[in-house]
């Protein structure tokens, strides 16, 4: 997740960090519901637009109410842009993918997330990665194939999208860690939906006037519209919890509490579309969580250490 400047200081509130990032949790899947709901009479690319669309509309009334219109000038146009773009495509790729496959399954096939994130970071960062975090990728990758295995037989190559969507997400942090985040919260999710509504928007008009089945503008319904400006709401709602979460918090503390993501999906998923993960997928699905955890906790005793030998010997 992204960070927010760090001139204001905010208390340590561990209990408070892990309220927030549970709720935050919660939410998310809430978003990719209506997703999966809306892919019924909506276009996947239409409703990802709606998400970024909503979600910049959110956050210029929140500046003009708060007279803050002037400072949403980013310190960080290009690299914001970029972020904006990858999320952008992300979402398409997952909300694309939700439409085919439930959202526990999906949303569990994309936590391989920090395995493929700690590739990228030892190929292009340059980061020692030992055996223990090696073994702990190829276990979470078996996890992913067991969950994918019966998906790709039943609906083909489109439920590799979320694997891809972590794909891309991953790229998405490894720029965070390139370009650490110098500007408000504000102002990075107003330049996120900004810059995604408009490449997204660029591609509803090429679908639409190409006449390019199933990426054509389809003049959403009140209700749909309600719906899309939810998930514009929610995704604005839980990245504020996520950040606010993390500034009173450590990342050890909240990093397990993001697989109550699975557990929203599968709850939500249950009661709005009667979908609930097999046996071979929920083996899977603690594979990838376990792999997770313990990626999480080597990259805790890296940093633990790295910390350690920059102290100067007294």
């Amino acid at each position: 997740m992204t960070a927010t400047s760090t001139r204001v200081q905010i208390p340590h509130s561990p209990m408070l960090a892990m309220l927030l990032m549970t709720v935050a949790m919660l939410i998310v899947p809430v978003m990719d519901i209506a997703a999966k709901y809306l892919s019924a009479w909506l276009p996947a690319l239409e409703v990802t637009f709606g998400r970024f669309f909503f979600q910049f509309l959110i956050c210029l009334v929140i500046a003009v109410a708060a007279g803050r219109i002037t400072r949403l000038k980013a310190r960080q146009p290009v690299i914001n842009f970029v972020r904006g773009i990858l999320l952008a495509v992300a979402s398409l790729s997952f909300f694309t993918a939700v439409k085919y496959m439930s959202v526990a399954t999906a949303i569990s096939i994309f936590f391989i997330e920090p395995m493929i994130l700690t590739v990228l970071a030892a190929l292009i960062l340059k980061e020692k990665v030992g055996i223990r975090r090696i073994a702990a990728i190829l276990v979470g990758l078996l996890g992913a194939v067991i969950i994918l295995r019966p998906n790709l037989a039943e609906i083909g190559l489109v439920s590799l999208l979320p694997a891809f969507t972590a794909l891309v997400f991953s790229f998405y942090l490894l720029i965070n860690k390139l370009y650490p985040v110098e500007d408000d919260l504000l102002t990075i999710q107003f330049g996120a939906g900004l810059s995604g509504a408009l490449l997204l928007g660029c591609a509803l008009l090429i679908g639409s006037y190409g006449e390019v089945e199933g990426y054509e503008f389809v003049l959403p319904t009140f209700g749909q519209t309600a719906l899309l400006a939810l998930i514009g709401l929610i995704s604005f709602a839980a990245h504020g919890l996520v950040v606010a979460a993390f500034q009173r918090g450590s990342a050890s503390l909240l990093a397990p509490l993001q697989y109550v993501e699975i557990v929203g999906a599968t709850l939500f998923g249950y009661l709005v579309f009667a979908d609930f993960p097999d046996g071979p997928t929920w083996v899977g699905i603690a594979l990838i969580i376990g792999s997770g955890l313990y990626i999480a906790h080597r990259e805790r005793l890296r940093k633990t250490g790295a910390q350690a030998d920059a102290v100067p010997e007294m």
